[in-house]
């Protein structure tokens, strides 16, 4: 069996193409005088605006679970930035636009074997979002989060200037303080980031473990030894389906495959992993394996029935499909009206991604499935990827490994609860665990609470440097207040 140069396999005499691109958007290239040309377009855009209008990014998709208030004026543009500049296979680095979704990144690197060295599971995600936020996957244990492989950044700021960042360069605190900031500090127009080379397959084993302690050894240890049972691992998650029920899957790169699983039609990966302990999917559809049905989100839409998925275009099964439904149900509420109508109790939507450090899981579990029955859970190990000083908006303590647990659904509100009421149990947990919480959802931290958690004096002192007359909004007041 051997890689063709067009990324294909041939084997027996059949090429099988499992690097060829498969997304709904092809990759798009730009060469650096359009590029030039809509850097210009772009500041003429923000000079343009009324200088008390709040500015914000026009973009066509999210991932956000906060509920923003509108801002008719104020949105730029910006969708010229989505497009691959260039990808170097020597240097193993690619140029991208900071608008790029990871789906059309990945179908840009794939064809000369090689990926991001980490990959957010929804397709939608962009890279400047999942710098300025946070993105975390399997190969976190190993490779941190996408942040940390950025080489260079042009950075659009709120004082209108374009800025080249670098880690030891003259705005080298930008470049520290942009991770976490979404968009509070500026814009990521242009980033050069690393790449590292993949197989064609990824194997998997799914572990059984019978607690939460017993998963988080098994993390833990895989994540220092890089293996398991004698063989590498590369790629590390589990799932939470009861106390007693977790599983591991420890993933690792596969030159050749006895039979590949297919997750983008009838079947449904993460039900997989309480019927098989082995598994092989190609590199793309492992990159992509949650996206179909958005974790296990769909079943909410029905779309896990077996009469309905027959029926479900399996285009359609994409997250940022659902997405649009949720987000139609938020402007016309008609789901919640029908509810109370039927007399059911009003729930509050539970969506979050904490970081918790891995010897105090099974406390943040035992807490967490008594007061909030959601079910079932996502654990995926990390770390900071190089010993140094943490970075200062989300600052998780170098060579320490974290758990992030990812809990996505609403719960039932009793009466006389508040309506965010599960959400400040995790806060509350969370801090008392010594951990953190992403902030794309929901937040109810008071001021000095959330600056003492990310980086309060840090962030002050680059908002004075780099948006000194508070063109783009307050990080606070963003991510609490909704503004």
């Amino acid at each position: 069996m051997a890689l063709t140069r067009t990324g294909a396999l041939r084997n027996g005499g059949v090429t099988e193409r499992v690097y060829a691109p498969r997304s709904m958007t092809r990759p798009r290239t730009l060469d650096r005088p359009a590029y030039d040309a809509a850097v210009a377009d772009l500041r003429a855009q923000l000079a343009a605006l009324p200088a008390d209008a709040p500015v914000r990014l026009g973009k066509t998709t999210s991932n956000l679970f906060r509920t923003r208030a509108d801002a008719p004026q104020g949105r730029l543009d910006v969708s010229a930035f989505a497009g691959v500049l260039e990808v170097d296979p020597v240097a193993r680095t690619a140029d991208v636009l900071g608008m790029t979704t990871y789906e059309q990144l990945v179908d840009a690197t794939l064809p000369h074997g090689l990926m991001p060295l980490v990959v957010p599971q929804l397709k939608t995600i962009t890279l400047g979002g999942a710098v300025v936020g946070l993105g975390i996957e399997s190969s976190s244990f190993r490779n941190g989060t996408p942040h940390e492989s950025v080489l260079e950044m042009d950075v659009l700021t709120g004082a209108g200037e374009l800025l080249r960042v670098t880690p030891d360069g003259p705005h080298a605190d930008l470049f520290r303080g942009l991770p976490n900031s979404y968009g509070t500090l500026g814009y990521a127009l242009r980033l050069r980031i690393e790449l590292e080379p993949v197989s064609p397959y990824v194997h998997l084993r799914h572990v059984a473990c019978g607690s939460v302690d017993e998963a988080a050894a098994l993390m833990s240890t895989v994540s220092t030894d890089r293996e398991h049972a004698g063989e590498p691992v590369d790629f590390v998650d589990a799932v939470w389906f009861a106390p007693t029920d977790v599983r591991v899957s420890l993933g690792s790169w596969a030159t050749t495959a006895p039979r590949t699983s297919d997750y983008t039609g009838q079947s449904v990966y993460y039900r997989s992993l309480q019927r098989r302990t082995e598994d092989w999917l190609t590199v793309r559809d492992y990159l992509w394996r949650w996206d179909t049905d958005w974790f296990w989100c769909s079943r909410a839409f029905g779309a896990q029935r077996p009469a309905v998925r027959r029926l479900w275009p399996r285009r359609w099964l994409r997250s940022d499909v659902y997405w649009r439904i949720v987000a139609f149900e938020r402007r016309h509420r008609w789901k919640t009206r029908w509810d109370l109508r039927r007399g059911l109790p009003p729930r509050e939507d539970v969506v979050q991604d904490v970081e918790v450090p891995v010897e105090r899981l099974a406390d943040f579990m035992a807490t967490f499935a008594r007061e909030v029955p959601v079910e079932p859970v996502w654990f995926c190990p990390l770390q900071q990827r190089r010993p140094g000083p943490p970075w200062p908006l989300y600052p998780l303590t170098p060579g320490r490994l974290y758990v992030n647990v990812g809990f996505w659904s609403s719960v039932a509100l009793e009466p006389g609860e508040a309506p965010d009421h599960h959400d400040r149990i995790v806060e509350r947990l969370v801090g008392e665990l010594g951990g953190h919480k992403s902030l794309y959802s929901t937040s109810s931290y008071g001021r000095e609470e959330f600056d003492r958690l990310y980086g309060g004096q840090a962030y002050a002192a680059l908002k004075a440097a780099y948006d000194p007359s508070g063109r783009l909004l307050d990080l606070y007041d963003k991510c609490v207040r909704n503004r």
